[in-house]
């Protein structure tokens, strides 16, 4: 298993080590002592799984302390471009976001810490998103920030992705208080 820093602190690219052969694949998608020994040492108490057609984009969102939650996501089947935008104010990248494709070929994951907002765009029909949270889903705690935010200026490289109708009012960036 290779673990990548990204350029936003805590933010890891996750390239597990596939064994291939003419009867398919495997490999350890997670393993709690390498994850520990290379900085990720969490406990992780829920898992979640969703299935896109492609141009759907969820997010950006995050729980709010006291339920914020770490999350290694990847997927399962399809591709998509995650994205994870750091809200931590004490952070040098506070305001700043990252971006990575997941495919079912790469088999690459994400470590996306608390304190950041997260998002996904799907690139193939019947998408298959899967992720493990260190904290369980807390309605009250939930939060949002605009996809097409103009001062985040993130790439989507889409227009007019399929988005909820909570996502289409998520508030802005400019006069967000981070709660991290």
């Amino acid at each position: 298993m290779e673990i990548i820093e990204t350029e936003i602190r805590g933010l890891m690219i996750i390239k597990p080590q596939v064994f291939e052969d003419e009867r398919g694949y495997f490999f350890e998608s997670y393993n709690c002592e390498k994850f520990a020994n290379a900085g990720i040492d969490v406990n992780f108490v829920q898992d979640n799984e969703s299935k896109s057609m492609k141009d759907v984009l969820r997010g950006l969102h995050f729980q709010s302390p006291p339920f914020a939650q770490g999350k290694l996501v990847r997927v399962m089947k399809g591709a998509v471009l995650d994205v994870a935008v750091d809200l931590r104010k004490g952070s040098s990248t506070y305001g700043k976001w990252a971006s990575i494709m997941l495919t079912e070929s790469n088999k690459f994951m994400y470590w996306i810490p608390a304190g950041m907002a997260h998002g996904f765009l799907t690139l193939e029909d019947n998408t298959v998103f899967f992720y493990k949270c260190t904290n369980v889903y807390n309605k009250p705690s939930e939060g949002s920030i605009r996809w097409d935010d103009p001062t985040l200026r993130i790439d989507w490289g889409i227009k007019n992705p399929i988005i909820s109708a909570k996502d289409k009012i998520a508030p802005l960036f400019e006069g967000f208080v981070s709660p991290f």
